[in-house]
């Protein structure tokens, strides 16, 4: 199994399937408009530009899971980071990470990866917020916060994943490497 094998909703409703993304390296974001990571978007944007002609697609999926940070429908939501940080990747129906509700495609993430732990000056403050959501946070694949990237390669598989705190220099260098 691959993200090849999965369908996702676009804004509008329609499924498609990441099979049309065959080829492609992907950066999957679950993202909200709400959260002191938002500001990510400029740089997400910045990396799509430089990258995007080389085979990168970032796939935005807003979820409003933590702290109720991603308010709003999927028109509202695009509005906003269309207008304020002018992003021109795909961004889809907003979508549940983790639980019973999440998606299939976040559903095979959670499982095929790993928490990576957070670093910097957010360390110690989202630790204490995923141990009190998760007691054992540190020891599965659920999806801590709003900005997790997950990387996958030409051929679907998953090959890194960055919590919200990593350095987005480090996340580009990384998908340089799958480029």
């Amino acid at each position: 199994m691959n993200a090849y094998d999965f369908k996702v909703k676009t804004q509008d409703g329609k499924e498609i399937s990441l099979k049309d993304y065959e080829g492609k390296v992907m950066l999957i974001v679950n993202t909200a408009t709400g959260c002191g990571f938002t500001p990510q978007y400029s740089e997400l944007q910045s990396i799509y530009e430089d990258l995007h002609e080389k085979g990168l697609e970032i796939l935005d999926f807003p979820c409003n899971q933590f702290g109720e940070q991603a308010p709003g429908n999927d028109e509202e939501i695009h509005d906003f980071c269309t207008g304020r940080y002018g992003i021109t990747f795909e961004q889809f129906a907003k979508i549940n990470v983790n639980g019973d509700d999440a998606i299939p495609l976040y559903k095979w993430i959670t499982e095929n990866t790993k928490f990576e732990g957070f670093n910097g000056p957010m360390k110690i403050l989202l630790s204490g917020i995923a141990k009190k959501m998760d007691k054992d946070y540190k020891n599965n694949g659920n999806i801590k916060w709003n900005f997790t990237k997950i990387l996958v390669n030409r051929q679907g598989d998953i090959v890194a994943r960055f919590e919200p705190t990593a350095s987005l220099t480090d996340v580009k260098k990384r998908i340089e490497e799958e480029i």
